[in-house]
């Protein structure tokens, strides 16, 4: 054992650890365990290194290194926690964040992230209490103004938000979460002049999803077209791809070739969308010649869209119900269409709880089951789908699973129906899109395209909101969707 040369090459790791040079750094750090096999900090740092790497198996057998070192570590379980909450593993990211905690209540980096596993939690109100008291501790001060804005969020408190990201972006102008983050709450107020132009800040954010395609073609921002050819490409999820492809044929009209690139779910649906010249799949397809590139949720940026200008068609999207008729001939009275639950995202943690936030469970939809005049089809996929065998005896809903192949089955089936019944998902965005009538489930902290204290939306003329009135009351919006029914069965419509 070498203790002098370990804290030498340890030292020398670090540096570089400090300046970005990550793996420039691990190699020392290697050597420094090698020759001193019980040199915590180490360990610790290794594991810190090889996790920024992608390497979080290793990261855990690291940080589990330097807790067998020393049991009493509030650094090593802060640490260990992080590794689970790379994972995915949040409760035992939490149990970790207690624990070093519990071993130091000063650890302010601890306190931070403990809120954070709070908030994934749904205890927002303790986790704004344990992101304030991190900043009293000394934590990274921008870091947790910017954790603090999204619990204000969830609790739709915009505008305190804004201020929170602001004073965060006073500190360090160039974090990309807080200028999201506040990109979020300008769009919710419908600031949308400046919040679309931060909003841009989405790609450096790893839990907003991959970072933007490397083209070497030059951005489409809104300069003049004259024949040129414009890549637009889906980013995110379905229902995005459903609300912002409705800009696709404004690019035409100024001047530009179209070439849309979807997933290949979405491909036949968007066949249907005017001016599109050239339609390709995100998987796998070549992509052609073109002058420019610009991704679907960009063009409002580009286009300088604000709440009084969003192009809200009734309808941008069509499809053909004929292909339903034997299916929908067996359903007495009004059609209607449901679904409880939205696709969860269980690689991003923050996403998965939204999603969790943002669906309910077939059995609270239940009431709506009684009201007669109505036939209701379930248009859910996914594992939520199998809750309609555990419906009460006598209580119908049909299946119409097994048909649906793809965004344009789906389609054609929403087209034979006579209204939408869905929470916050990409089916909404669908019914909308082809301008069916839809009610829309909203959730207490409602995602900013939504707006705040509206029960209609300006992207979709045919699309009513029901919301929460308190976080987690899906209860009073099924009553109040119920006795719409009831309501609209009564006056005929």
């Amino acid at each position: 054992m070498d203790i002098v040369a370990a804290q030498n090459e340890h030292n020398q790791g670090f540096y570089l650890h400090l300046h970005d040079r990550v793996q420039e750094a691990e190699p020392f750090y290697h050597r420094a365990v090698a020759l001193n096999p019980g040199f915590k900090e180490a360990w610790m740092n290794l594991g810190l290194a090889v996790l920024s790497l992608g390497r979080s198996d290793e990261a855990l057998s690291c940080q589990r290194q330097a807790l067998v070192i020393d049991p009493e570590s509030a650094d090593a379980q802060n640490n260990l926690g992080m590794v689970h909450y790379a994972q995915g593993n949040i409760a035992e990211a939490e149990n970790c964040f207690r624990s070093a905690v519990r071993l130091r209540s000063d650890h302010a980096n601890a306190t931070l992230n403990l809120g954070s596993t709070r908030q994934i939690f749904n205890h927002v109100d303790e986790a704004e209490g344990l992101f304030r008291r991190a900043l009293a501790l000394g934590v990274d001060p921008a870091r947790a103004k910017s954790n603090l804005a999204l619990s204000l969020m969830e609790q739709v408190r915009p505008e305190e938000a804004e201020a929170s990201c602001r004073e965060a972006l006073e500190i360090r102008p160039d974090y990309p979460e807080a200028r999201a983050n506040l990109a979020l709450a300008l769009l919710t107020m419908g600031r949308m002049e400046e919040g679309w132009r931060e909003y841009e800040a989405r790609w450096q954010v790893a839990a907003m999803g991959p970072p933007a395609p490397v083209l070497p073609q030059p951005r489409w921002t809104g300069q003049e077209l004259n024949g040129e050819t414009v890549l637009l490409y889906a980013e995110q999820g379905y229902g995005d791809t459903l609300q912002f492809c409705r800009y696709v044929p404004m690019v035409a009209a100024a001047g530009g070739r179209v070439v849309l690139v979807v997933p290949k779910a979405l491909r036949q649906l968007m066949a249907t969308l005017d001016a599109v010249a050239e339609i390709l799949c995100e998987e796998g397809d070549l992509l052609p010649e073109f002058d420019y590139h610009c991704p679907l949720l960009s063009l409002p940026f580009a286009f300088g869209t604000t709440v009084a200008t969003i192009p809200g068609p009734v309808s941008y999207l069509r499809a053909d119900p004929s292909p339903w008729a034997d299916f929908l001939g067996q359903c007495p009275g009004l059609k209607v269409g449901v679904v409880w639950a939205g696709k969860s995202r269980t690689e991003q943690p923050y996403a998965a709880a939204i999603d969790k936030r943002r669906s309910m469970r077939l059995s609270e939809m239940a009431p709506l089951f009684s009201v007669p005049g109505y036939s209701f089809v379930s248009l859910q996929l996914g594992f939520p789908a199998a809750q309609i065998q555990l419906l009460p005896q006598g209580v119908e809903v049909l299946d119409a699973s097994d048909r649906l192949g793809d965004w344009a089955d789906t389609a054609a089936l929403i087209a034979g129906l006579d209204l939408v019944i869905a929470v916050d998902t990409a089916v909404a965005h669908l019914a909308g899109a082809l301008g069916k009538p839809v009610w829309m489930l909203n959730r207490f902290d409602s995602c900013w395209r939504w707006l705040l204290n509206r029960d209609d939306t300006p992207w979709y003329p045919s699309m009513r909101q029901f919301r929460q009135t308190s976080r987690g009351d899906w209860d009073g919006v099924i009553e109040r969707v119920r006795q719409a029914l009831v309501g609209s069965q009564a006056s005929g419509n």
